[in-house]
């Protein structure tokens, strides 16, 4: 990303963002925002890895509008809250194979669920005493 920001940024008008001014997430969304602004096939993996909660709220506003403009997306992501956008379809991968399925049928949704009501019960397996 960082070599992209340096071409974007060595050809850019004045008034353009400068990434490397910017925090990851923070040009990771800038990006988005500003690139992503037509209605075209998008590919994105994991795109919330450098992302706080709020800025993957923010990724899904963007990814909204663009769909909303007639673009679409496909995104392979470990996000419940990216997972939740309305109107996605998901497909899971697992020991099965491929499924459809839903936003309360992911593991990874039941999992966070399981962890943020009791994280002893996974910590517990990670931890050395």
């Amino acid at each position: 990303m960082h070599g992209w920001y340096t071409y974007l940024e060595d050809h850019s008008a004045p008034h353009d963002p400068r990434f490397h001014e910017m925090s990851h997430g923070e040009s990771f969304l800038e990006v988005l925002r500003t690139r992503f602004n037509s209605s075209g096939f998008y590919c994105l993996d994991e795109p919330e890895a450098a992302l706080s909660f709020s800025s993957v709220l923010g990724l899904v506003a963007v990814l909204h509008d663009v769909v909303q403009s007639g673009g679409q997306v496909l995104c392979a992501t470990h996000s419940p809250v990216l997972a939740a956008m309305p109107g996605a379809t998901l497909l899971e991968v697992g020991e099965w194979g491929l499924r459809r399925t839903t936003w309360a049928e992911l593991e990874l949704v039941q999992h966070w669920k399981a962890y943020l009501e009791a994280p002893e019960r996974y910590l517990r397996h990670v931890l050395e005493d």
